[in-house]
């Protein structure tokens, strides 16, 4: 299912799928049994969940982080007691001692349980967003439903759905004192008194946001999904020097003389994974949308497609609350301010500087922790094309325009997202190089989990 604007106006992707499955099952007819695969159940509900990203007002990447680490779980544990070779993460995760149970001896469908369950967890993290963008996902639960039902007895159909909106409503009343529970009302902080010391962080005067202020500057205080994660150490930063030998002057000539060469491949390196919220479906959203291409490529098992996305949501968004702290604590500067200081006064990055301090990249971060997730569940090589830029106007302002990617493995997207800041002259070689290293950390951290009943780790 594909979700799009076509000359401006919102393409209804309910509508898109009813037609599907009316043509599948032949609605108005006598009914046919459900044609929907199991892999393509769930990419269905991703392709909702990226629709309401990119199209929710003031979703910035660390909410829209967090909140599909919430989608992706409750994705996994409305359907994960069906397997009895996979176990829940209740008592994993921190401070989820429990979840709802299925009934014991009791018959359930599970592609209808995590229907419902998508649903619900959808409504009740998207509350915010508009009346019209609701109307899809309770289309597209209807849809789905209409099929999923079809030879199920009316008491299955009724248990599955009841204990899908439960884990759902569960896992929503668990978020809700995380810290960021409807941090979209307070993204900018207007009243955060700005550390300054040499290479202290200042606000950009080229600016990605409307907003000068800084965004979240206490995220990093925010609950993480895996303990591991909260007990990663702060990372070491170079140390602020004036010294044009010292290795914090070179690391911001590296940047500086990268632009002045930038080919254009690389020019559309740095507008393809700018993944501006006002634009696209953020870069967490960039992360679930290439888990959604290796689960429509590989046509995994139900369990192993809603595992797929409750390990990356997760990855992502510890990876940001972990990045998030980190960079205000060191609250480092960016190119913007000690190249033209030290450097060349006239000098203007090629992409906008974001309204938060620097080191390490939220990019290089969330990216890294996917990658290490998909590899471990799909093996590292993976050959696809990135397309989902591809109907976006030209960037005018820098003469480019956004052509698809293509990539043979995972790691690969991560270490393009990683240069990508290089070369948009935002983020220096040790931002990036520090959030890979760690972003593979979180996302092992996540891989470590007790996913199956036969794992020895923890």
């Amino acid at each position: 299912m594909e979700i799009r604007r076509v000359n401006g106006n919102l393409i209804d992707c309910a509508i898109t799928l009813v037609a599907i499955v009316c043509l599948s099952i032949g609605c108005g007819e006598s009914p046919a049994p459900s044609t929907i695969e199991d892999h393509a159940l769930v990419s269905t509900w991703v392709d909702e969940t990226l629709f309401l990203t990119q199209y929710t007002p003031s979703n910035s990447p660390t909410y829209a982080s967090r909140v599909m680490g919430y989608i992706g779980l409750t994705m996994y544990e409305s359907v994960v007691h069906g397997f009895p070779e996979y176990q829940s993460l209740a008592g994993q995760l921190t401070d989820l001692d429990s979840l709802p149970l299925p009934k014991p001896g009791a018959v359930y469908n599970w592609p209808i349980a995590l229907n419902a369950g998508q649903a619900q967890i959808l409504r009740s993290l998207y509350n915010q967003t508009s009346d019209a963008n609701k109307v899809t996902i309770d289309s597209l639960e209807e849809a789905l439903f209409a099929t999923l039902t079809y030879g199920v007895a009316d008491e299955v159909v009724e248990r599955s759905v009841e204990y899908g909106q439960e884990v759902a409503s569960s896992i929503f009343d668990w978020s809700q004192d995380d810290g960021g529970h409807r941090a979209y009302l307070r993204n900018f902080d207007k009243d955060m008194v700005h550390p300054e010391w040499p290479g202290s962080w200042k606000p950009p005067l080229y600016a990605q946001s409307f907003s000068h202020y800084p965004l979240h500057p206490y995220w990093g205080d925010n609950r993480r999904f895996v303990p591991a994660n909260a007990w990663m150490p702060i990372p070491e930063i170079i140390s602020y020097s004036r010294d044009t030998t010292s290795p914090y002057y070179q690391q911001f000539l590296e940047v500086y003389e990268q632009d002045l060469e930038l080919t254009q491949d690389q020019k559309e390196i740095a507008i393809w994974w700018g993944d501006d919220p006002d634009e696209s479906f953020t870069p967490p959203g960039h992360s679930y949308f290439i888990a959604n291409l290796a689960v429509k490529a590989n046509r995994p098992s139900l369990i192993k497609s809603a595992e797929t996305f409750a390990r990356v949501g997760m990855a992502v968004a510890d990876a940001f609350i972990n990045c998030w702290k980190w960079k205000y604590h060191h609250f480092s500067e960016r190119p913007n301010t000690y190249i033209p200081e030290m450097i060349d006064p006239e000098w203007v990055s090629f992409w906008p500087d974001p309204p938060f301090p620097a080191f390490p990249s939220g990019h290089a971060i969330q990216a890294a922790s996917s990658a290490t997730v998909l590899e471990d569940l799909y093996g590292p090589e993976f050959h696809f094309i990135d397309s989902s830029h591809v109907n976006r106007k030209r960037d005018e302002v820098r003469d480019v325009d956004f052509r698809p990617r293509t990539f043979e493995t995972f790691w690969g997207v991560a270490q393009e997202t990683a240069d990508s800041r290089f070369f948009g002259g935002i983020h220096t070689p040790q931002d990036n190089e520090v959030g890979l290293q760690n972003g593979r950390k979180i996302g092992e951290h996540v891989n470590q989990l007790k996913w199956n009943v036969n794992s020895d780790e923890i």
